[in-house]
């Protein structure tokens, strides 16, 4: 099987096939990054702008070496309910400049101990169930997504998912030329598309287009910049309540790099290095609370994206930060994407996440992981389980969810398990 990305980090595609490429991406990132805002109750297209623009800081000071897309992050969903009920958009701002901080704070710390240590406590055996976890975490999020419409199964939900998926392994197995390179594009608009028709043959409503009817051309997101929009002073209990979640997500954040690592053959850790990678989360997350947005981190559904169609270029992830932001402006637009049903984000979810589970597997497979070892055995069990059951360690001040305590767990088990001797 060839290997080889059809593009790789700094190659650029040009014309019709970038934007194609681009936009892809922007699909797949747009609907959890919407989501987040309209569950904690921020307007989606500052959360729109604020992935544009943070992505496109996090590609500068990675020095475009890493092809990474930065969308609304979900892990700080709950400490920005409450804040925003209790205190007001100022705290929740506030709250997710700081946690951007602790990133540039853990940064500088790397910067001085150096990335040897890495090699150390995430060998692969840790590695490939992390990877695992992060896509098999995420099923059963896909699979409500394709077969329940708000809470209540829906046979309509699941055949418009099947046929999603269908058509993406269609396009993906038989594509040739420019529709081989995107498949994920390519699915949601046939997806789309069938939910059109088959919601007009049947009565259904599926599709809501009416929100499409009444949006404006042009709209300006309603940003809340600080210092600009709103009193300015110190929130202790944003700072308590949002800073350590940012310790949660840089776990997310190594997992990510861990999964670039493999799709693109490099080593992020060492080139541009750890430091930059976490500078670049935390200025994107402080650009975000600067403006209105919330925190952002990178996406495991680019990733995805990125290991189906083996189309690694930093180009079509800024064209991506590029159209993202062009988007916020435009409420026709957004108010399309925004329409594409639950069912049709499912399908594509099952396949994303899945690509990125199987990259874990391939990790175990390539380094010959020894599961005849118990030590092995045990460490890689107790990850997977641990992950994708969700194992979550509530404290006082601080909530740490499956994918981070089960990276925690299984960093633990690897120090202290002996080796077994040969």
């Amino acid at each position: 099987m060839d290997n080889k990305p059809l593009y790789d980090i700094q190659d650029r595609p040009h014309g019709l096939l970038w934007f194609g490429l681009s936009f892809q991406h922007l699909f797949a990132m747009f609907g959890a990054t919407v989501l987040v805002p309209i569950l904690v109750g921020i307007d989606p297209s500052v959360a729109l702008i604020s992935s544009g623009l943070g992505t496109l800081a996090h590609l500068s000071i990675t020095k475009f070496k890493i092809p990474a897309y930065m969308g609304s992050s979900f892990a700080y969903i709950l400490a920005m309910q409450t804040l925003l009920k209790n205190e007001g958009y100022g705290a929740v701002a506030q709250g997710a400049i700081t946690s951007g901080l602790v990133y540039l704070i853990v940064a500088l710390i790397v910067k001085k101990s150096g990335t040897a240590w890495i090699d150390k406590i995430l060998p692969p055996v840790v590695v490939g169930p992390i990877i695992m976890v992060i896509g098999l975490s995420l099923a059963g999020t896909a699979v409500s997504d394709a077969m329940n419409v708000n809470g209540a199964y829906s046979l309509t939900s699941v055949i418009i998912a099947l046929v999603t998926v269908l058509s993406i392994v269609i396009f993906n197995m038989y594509g040739k030329g420019f529709i081989s390179l995107i498949p994920i594009l390519l699915g949601i608009v046939f997806g789309y598309l069938f939910a059109l028709i088959y919601g007009a043959v049947t009565g259904e409503a599926v599709v809501h287009l009416e929100t499409v009817a009444n949006a404006n051309w042009l709209r300006m997101p309603s940003f809340e910049i600080m210092f600009a929009m709103y009193d300015f002073k110190f929130y202790p209990s944003a700072i308590l309540t949002m800073a350590p979640i940012a310790l949660v997500t840089m776990t997310e954040h190594f997992g990510h790099l861990m999964v670039l690592n493999t799709l693109t053959k490099r080593n992020f850790f060492k080139d541009p290095g750890l430091d930059r990678t976490l500078t670049g989360d935390g200025v994107a997350q402080i650009i975000a609370g600067f403006i209105g947005g919330p925190p952002v981190t990178s996406y495991g559904e680019n990733i995805g994206v990125m290991a189906i169609t083996k189309v690694h270029s930093v180009w079509v992830i800024a064209g991506a930060a590029g159209l993202a932001i062009i988007l916020s402006f435009v409420g026709k637009i957004a108010a399309l994407i925004e329409s594409i049903p639950t069912a049709v984000i499912g399908g594509v979810s099952i396949v994303l996440f899945g690509v990125i589970a199987s990259s874990g597997l391939k990790i175990l497979i390539e380094n010959k992981v020894d599961f005849d070892s118990k030590r092995n055995l045990l460490i890689a069990s107790i990850i997977l389980v641990a992950g994708i059951g969700n194992l979550t360690l509530k404290i006082p001040g601080l909530e740490i969810t499956g994918v981070a305590f089960s990276t925690f767990l299984g960093i633990i088990l690897n120090l202290a398990l002996p080796k077994e001797k040969g």
